[in-house]
């Protein structure tokens, strides 16, 4: 695949994700005829959203969106995932912490604005911290579900869930209750809703025992944002196979629904190389992985089961170790990757 670069400055940050543009009201105001949302990662979420646009004239340009998240302002961080449900642009927090440990509770969080207000000026941003409740609920189903984890290695469990839990009880944190010393830390890359109002929850990890990327299934996640707040509950989990070379440790980069009904996906490394991470001293057959764009289906109406979903590839993106996003438009795929101090696009 013969792909051509479009490099963008946005904020000095760098991006995660791309979701296509929905609101022709948002188009129209910036004279675009296609565009992007993505999420920067460095910051509060109302700090991080940007838009990258291809105008009527077909030149692109990236703007820095002004958010307001009221009083959760300045209280999240390391969104990764964007979404659409309803009218609603959904974010997703990592769940995850720093390279090192431990979890972090500001990762912890799903926000949503509607895609409209980014027409007309500063866009509320309505965030809710689930305090560790969505880590419980889906640890708990991946610990319910017929399939064998990768062990998450002696550093890793000290350092993201025995220090958390540490520093959560001396701090007198009620989110303690949340977090049992067989956990696993989870790492939140990629989401989409299904037709039936679900999430799928791409998981950077863990992983499976055979390096299998996995998804778990999330009903609930609007009635976080309700007046009377219901938290979501996790249905089941995933395992997409025949994707994953063997001998590698492959997660979850992007999800997006696709127009047969099916989804798109990149899948990568489970973390980066050269960063201090611990998950990578515990397991360095997860770096030096390059990414790939896969597709696949999910078969049935039932929840997932530890089902094991058999993917296809389209591309190997290799050389790219970073792609974040991905998007299928008008028979072109683009894609978004991680590079340092800038965002760059490209076009397929």
């Amino acid at each position: 695949m013969t792909l051509r670069l479009v490099e963008f400055v946005v904020a000095g940050n760098e991006a995660s994700d791309l979701l296509p543009v929905r609101s022709a009201a948002l188009l129209r105001a910036y004279g675009a005829r296609r565009g992007f949302w993505t999420v920067l990662d460095e910051g509060p979420v109302e700090r991080c959203l940007a838009l990258l646009l291809e105008r009527d004239d077909g030149e692109w340009t990236a703007l820095h969106v002004l958010a307001d998240a009221g009083v959760e302002n300045g209280r999240t961080e390391d969104g990764e995932a964007l979404a659409h449900h309803d009218g609603w642009v959904y974010v997703f927090g990592s769940h995850f912490g720093s390279k090192a440990g431990p979890l972090r509770p500001r990762r912890a969080f799903v926000a949503r604005f509607r895609e409209d207000d980014a027409a007309v000026g500063p866009v509320p941003v309505h965030v809710v911290r689930n305090s560790f409740r969505l880590h419980r609920a889906v640890n708990d189903a991946l610990a319910a579900a017929p399939l064998t984890l990768l062990p998450a290695g002696e550093q890793v469990r000290e350092r993201f869930i025995v220090e958390t839990l540490a520093r959560g009880t001396v701090r007198e944190k009620s989110w303690v209750s949340r977090l049992a010393p067989g956990d696993l830390p989870l790492n939140v890359e990629a989401a989409a809703f299904t037709p039936a109002g679900t999430v799928l929850l791409g998981l950077r990890f863990p992983v499976t025992d055979a390096g299998e990327p996995i998804l778990v299934e999330v009903a609930g996640v609007p009635g976080m944002f309700t007046a009377e707040r219901a938290w979501p509950r996790a249905l089941g989990a995933y395992v997409l196979t025949a994707v994953t070379p063997p001998g590698q440790l492959t997660g979850f980069r992007a999800i997006t629904p696709t127009v047969d009904g099916g989804y798109a996906a990149v899948i990568g490394s489970i973390d980066a190389l050269g960063k201090g991470s611990v998950l990578l001293d515990d397991h360095p057959g997860g770096g030096a992985v390059t990414s790939r764009h896969v597709r696949f289906r999910l078969t049935g109406g039932e929840a997932g089961d530890g089902r094991r979903i058999v993917g296809e590839q389209v591309a190997d993106l290799a050389p790219f170790h970073h792609v974040e996003g991905v998007a299928e438009l008008d028979g072109r795929s683009f894609y978004v990757t991680d590079e340092d101090h800038r965002v760059a696009l490209w076009v397929g």
